[in-house]
């Protein structure tokens, strides 16, 4: 795997380039590699999670977000491409594999690497955003050229995709969440004496 190749197939993808989603669609031999953009991107988001905690002087909470920040990203990356091919292919009769799915929405989730910016006061969270929107649009993007279908139900599936990563993401959130208050008490509890 060449580090430089795949970013460039990274760029390409944000860039929303066709024929890259084309190319990645048809080349089994990426599969890894796509994986490795996902872990990648998530690792550098999770490094935004990591400041902001940091710059908040709760270090506790700053490795916790750096952690389920990059467990959840690839554990979304695979939830997303097996429900957006199930919907894809089920609901709108598209024609794909999951292994397809996954190498073009492994590529279209680089855009969300500029969430490493969201511990920047005031513009840090409306970057973060523009990434995961910006995401969403090379997913359209990834999805129709996988699926070949339309633009609209590229756009319809990835959307039931996305809801049902949003609800499942909310739902660990709340999970961890409920646990680091938790653990922050047990720390304060037990500081305490």
């Amino acid at each position: 795997m060449n580090f430089a190749t795949m970013v460039n197939r990274m760029v390409r993808a944000a860039m929303l380039d066709v024929n890259l989603y084309e190319e990645v669609e048809a080349d089994t031999s990426l599969n890894q590699e796509a994986l490795m953009v996902v872990i990648l991107v998530s690792i550098i988001g999770s490094i935004g999670s990591f400041l902001s905690g940091v710059l908040a002087r709760d270090i506790g909470s700053a490795l916790l977000a750096l952690v389920i920040t990059v467990i959840m990203g690839v554990v979304n990356y695979y939830i997303w491409a097996y429900v957006t091919y199930f919907v894809g292919t089920r609901l709108f009769h598209g024609t794909a594999d999951a292994g397809e799915l996954l190498r073009v929405l492994g590529y279209a989730s680089g855009p969300r690497a500029l969430a490493v910016l969201s511990f920047i006061p005031c513009v840090g969270p409306a970057i973060a955003l523009i990434s995961a929107i910006w995401a969403l649009v090379a997913g359209v993007v990834a999805v129709r050229q996988a699926l070949d279908f339309d633009t609209t139900k590229a756009v319809l599936t990835v959307i039931v995709g996305w809801v049902i990563v949003f609800v499942i993401s909310v739902v660990v959130d709340l999970v961890v969440g409920v646990g680091a208050a938790g653990l922050g008490a047990l720390g304060s509890l037990l500081g305490g004496r």
